[in-house]
């Protein structure tokens, strides 16, 4: 009687299917392509802060009020319009010394800085030496960041895409083809895309920003050369895609 019970137990045991077989997955190739489409910045974005300082508020604030007046009087003789000059950001700190002894409490400021940022829109881009030099000597202290833009982006990266997805493609039946095999369809896809400015700033390779230190150099040039030519060139923003695809193999 055992032993018929014991062979009948086999037996169902054998005739269940795995609860957690796992079905055989079909054969794939999964790789990356990129491209990259370099093309020349027809906008640039300027921000910029004029910052002053005085023992008082009011003076420094006065200061402040006519370099920023001064400002925009020579974006305005230089054909910038007014929607395209905006102040996006203004600060007001008291300065303390907190070394003179006193106690915290009965510390007083010894200064008051008054920041104020512009926000600029050049669509000239051969004017940006002549702006910015400008900018500079009449009363902006700070270049927070400079950002050399296509208005074209999208069309650009669609571009770039397109061509990521064609190099996937044509590696992927190089590789299955070597292997004397067929590339099948396409079982998942996704794209990362990316841009930046490549140039050189009076012999300064920078990206996007990193230009506080920029008031040096173009006092140093005048905003010109020696020769009397232009100092500054454009360069190419990089706009770029890649793409990662997983394929069948037939």
């Amino acid at each position: 009687m055992k032993t018929k019970l014991v062979l009948l137990l086999v037996l169902s045991l054998a005739a269940i299917p795995p609860a957690f077989a796992q079905t055989a997955q079909p054969p794939q190739i999964s790789l990356s392509g990129w491209a990259e489409v370099k093309v020349a910045p027809d906008e640039i974005m300027l921000n910029v802060a004029v910052e002053t300082r005085a023992a008082t508020l009011d003076p420094a604030r006065q200061e402040n009020d006519q370099k920023i007046a001064a400002v925009l009087a020579f974006l305005k003789q230089s054909k910038i319009k007014d929607k395209d000059a905006q102040t996006d950001y203004i600060n007001i700190q008291p300065d303390y010394n907190y070394n003179n002894g006193s106690s915290e409490s009965h510390v007083k400021p010894v200064a008051y800085i008054v920041r104020k940022n512009i926000e600029i829109r050049l669509t000239d881009v051969a004017a940006f030496q002549d702006i910015l030099t400008g900018l500079l000597t009449n009363g902006v202290n700070y270049v927070n960041g400079i950002d050399f833009r296509t208005t074209q982006l999208r069309k650009y990266r669609d571009q770039a895409r397109a061509m990521a997805i064609r190099a996937a493609r044509e590696k992927a039946g190089a590789l299955v083809s070597e292997l004397g095999a067929k590339l099948g369809k396409v079982t998942s896809i996704n794209a990362n895309d990316g841009s930046g400015y490549y140039g050189n700033y009076w012999g300064m390779n920078r990206g996007f920003n990193g230009f506080n230190n920029v008031a040096q150099n173009v006092a140093s040039v005048g905003g010109a050369s020696d020769t009397g030519e232009d100092t500054f060139a454009v360069g190419q923003i990089s706009v770029s895609a890649t793409v990662n695809v997983s394929f069948l193999i037939e």
